[in-house]
This record gives structure tokens, C-alpha cells and sequence, in this order.
């Protein structure tokens, strides 16, 4: 199993054996057990579900606590799926109730990380699209309005898809190639170098690449 569900904690600096400053997030990884595995069989598709941050499970509602009998009883706050051409080959070699560590990652390793980016209300069409603004002086009332949205005659309407004010976050984001600094195993603590989406104690998957 190449991939774990972790807990974002915050940012920080790491200082490099050659002197560098590499800003860095902080991710406790796992370890995280094997609640489900799917197949194209029994499910229609592959999948391994991966149970993290235990808790009781009389907390939890009987279906959930039903469910995760068969992984050995132990209670899970979060239950996430993996799929992938990867996972395809490794679901039939993982068992339920395996735990996974954060040990099957290295340093150096590129991962790819998945989560819930943070979520900004509404917004106007500056600060979502990043549009320019308008003339600040001589009368004008055109200061952060979008400007003209429509097609005249004809159509005569708005077309779909067009760039408009409305929420912002929220939002399904996957960041690529990032690179694992450093690795604190007793603590179950990953240092991947960048920004990661989410706020702080937001649930990421970490995945190989």
C-alpha cells in the first residue's frame, strides 16, 4: 500500500545541509488501518479504504460501527477510498485490518497530496478570477465590477460557464510532485516541502505518485 490519510498541522522552515531555508507543512500521516477492500467483483471497481484518527466506536452510528467490526473494532472519525491504477494491483494483496505506517515513505520521495481547500465565502470577480480592476478616478463607478457579462441581441443572454462573482473554496484540489523533506517517525510526522490545500487539522491523502 503506497498511501495514507493524514492531519495537516500548520507550516514551518526546514534548514537544508547546504545552508538552504525550504518552507515546509507538517503532516501527522497514519497510521492508518485497512477497513475495506473493494473489487471489481463484489463492487464494480477497485478500491482499498483506509481508516485514520481512531476514536470509540460506540461514538459512532450503528452502520459505521457495523462496518468497521469486520477490521477488527476499532472506532475511525475518518474513512477515505483510494483509487488508482496503482491500487488495482495492491487490492489483492492487502488484507482487512492491516495497518499501514508511515514507514512506507522515504525521504526524497515525491507524493502527491488531495484535500478540501479552504473555503472563502463569496466573492467578487478580482479575488476568484483574479480580473483587473477599474479606472480608480475621473467619475468612474467602475471600480471591481466584472463589466459587460452579456452578448448583446444575440444571444441575448449570459452564456454558460461565464466568470462570475459567487463562492470560493471548497473545493475537491490535488497538488503533484511534492517532496517529503524529512520523516519523524516516532511522532508519525511528514515534512513536504510547499503548501498543501486545506486549513490547519484538515484530512489529506498522501499518495505516492
Amino acid at each position: 500500500m503506497s498511501a495514507l490519510l493524514g492531519k495537516k498541522l500548520g507550516m514551518t522552515t526546514v534548514v537544508t545541509a547546504d545552508g538552504k531555508s525550504v518552507p515546509v507543512t507538517v503532516v501527522q500521516a497514519g497510521p492508518c488501518v485497512v477497513t475495506q477492500v473493494k473489487t471489481k467483483k463484489t463492487d464494480g471497481y477497485d478500491a482499498i479504504q483506509l481508516g485514520f484518527d481512531e476514536t470509540l466506536i460506540d461514538k459512532l452510528s450503528k452502520p459505521i460501527a457495523g462496518h468497521l467490526k469486520k477490521s477488527g473494532g476499532s472506532g475511525f472519525k475518518v474513512l477515505r477510498e483510494f483509487r488508482s491504477p496503482d491500487i488495482e494491483a495492491e487490492a489483492e494483496n492487502v488484507e482487512i485490518g492491516t495497518t499501514i505506517g508511515i514507514d512506507i515513505f522515504a525521504v526524497g520521495d515525491k507524493v502527491k497530496i488531495s484535500g478540501i481547500s479552504k473555503g472563502r465565502g463569496f466573492q467578487g470577480t478580482i479575488k476568484r478570477h483574479g480580473f483587473g480592476r477599474g479606472p480608480e478616478t475621473h467619475g468612474s463607478g467602475n471600480h471591481r465590477a466584472p463589466g459587460s457579462i452579456g452578448n448583446s441581441a444575440t444571444p441575448g443572454r449570459v452564456i454558460k460557464g461565464k466568470k462570475m462573482p459567487g463562492h470560493l473554496g471548497v473545493k475537491h484540489n490535488t497538488v503533484k510532485n511534492l517532496t517529503i523533506v524529512d520523516i519523524k517517525i516516532k511522532d508519525n510526522l511528514l515534512l513536504i516541502k510547499g503548501a498543501l490545500p486545506g486549513f490547519k487539522t484538515g484530512i489529506v491523502k498522501v499518495q505516492k505518485t
